[in-house]
């Protein structure tokens, strides 16, 4: 197993988490946007030559999270992450393009239960992933012996 899919499984979605810290300055970080909604800051694990996170300020532990009553107000939030990814991206240098991912809970591996977007770029982006084509390479020579 991963050491990313063993922090998903190991992660849990009450309680205080890293970003919580980060935004309340228990842990520095750099960031790289700020605003009254969000931070931005680059991924302390990269998977992409150019890796970094969008995170609200108001802790949503996950996308499915969002309650009816609250849609709307999320709804603005979720585009103004998406609009300053955008921003930060294009300020950034990433001008051929890059990946935005939301990972939903434990089988998605989120390993952090406060919403975040990654935004991949600086290289070719495949899909499928190349980690989950090793799993599933791994996973079918499992099931041939």
């Amino acid at each position: 197993m991963s050491s990313e899919v063993e922090k998903a499984q190991k992660a849990a979605p009450s309680g205080d988490t890293i970003f919580g810290k980060i935004l309340r300055k228990e842990i520095p970080c750099d960031f790289i946007y700020e605003d009254e909604k969000c931070v931005a800051f680059h991924d302390v694990s990269p998977q992409a030559p150019t890796h970094f996170l969008v995170i609200p300020r108001k802790r949503i532990t996950m996308l499915s999270e969002v309650k009816p009553e609250d849609e709307d107000e999320e709804e603005a939030l979720l585009g103004h992450l998406l609009l300053v990814g955008k921003k930060v991206a294009k300020r950034i240098g990433l001008t051929n393009g890059y990946r935005v991912v939301i990972n939903n809970g434990k089988d998605a591996g989120q390993s952090v239960y406060h919403l975040h977007l990654h935004f991949l770029g600086g290289r070719q982006m495949k899909w499928p992933p190349e980690s989950l084509v090793i799993k599933i390479k791994l996973r079918t020579i499992g099931e041939i012996y």
